[in-house]
């Protein structure tokens, strides 16, 4: 069974919750990795990977050109920002399901006629 999300179409069977995404990464931290980087340290890894975010989208979406040197793959890097996120949700204690889903509530209740009346986006 196909789920439309966005432009994506994925197979049911292959979708991973956010608490089996977190359960992986520790694994793979224990196994592969030693130890968890410290939280300092893994607030600037994931600044350093966002940044990397930033300028595939300036160069695919915005005007800035590319260079030679540019690698343009955004699900690798959109995939190193998700994995250092959920490595310092880990090491703090953050349940990213249940703040994903208080966050979502907190937008509804905030947002819900918000974006609507906005006529720049009609």
């Amino acid at each position: 069974m196909k789920v439309e999300i966005g432009k994506l179409k994925l197979e049911k069977q292959n979708m991973l919750t956010l608490n089996q995404a977190q359960e992986q990464v520790d694994n793979w931290i224990k196994k592969h990795g030693v130890r968890y980087f410290s939280e300092l340290t893994n607030m600037a890894i994931l600044t350093e990977e966002v940044g990397e975010v930033a300028r595939i989208m300036s160069r695919k979406y915005g005007e800035q050109s590319s260079k030679k040197s540019d690698t343009c793959d955004l699900e690798e890097e959109l995939a190193d920002v998700l994995f250092v996120l959920i490595c310092i949700a880990n090491q703090t204690g953050v349940d990213l399901t249940s703040a994903f889903r208080k966050n979502l509530e907190k937008k509804t209740k905030r947002d819900k006629t918000r974006h609507k009346q906005n006529k720049k986006l009609k």
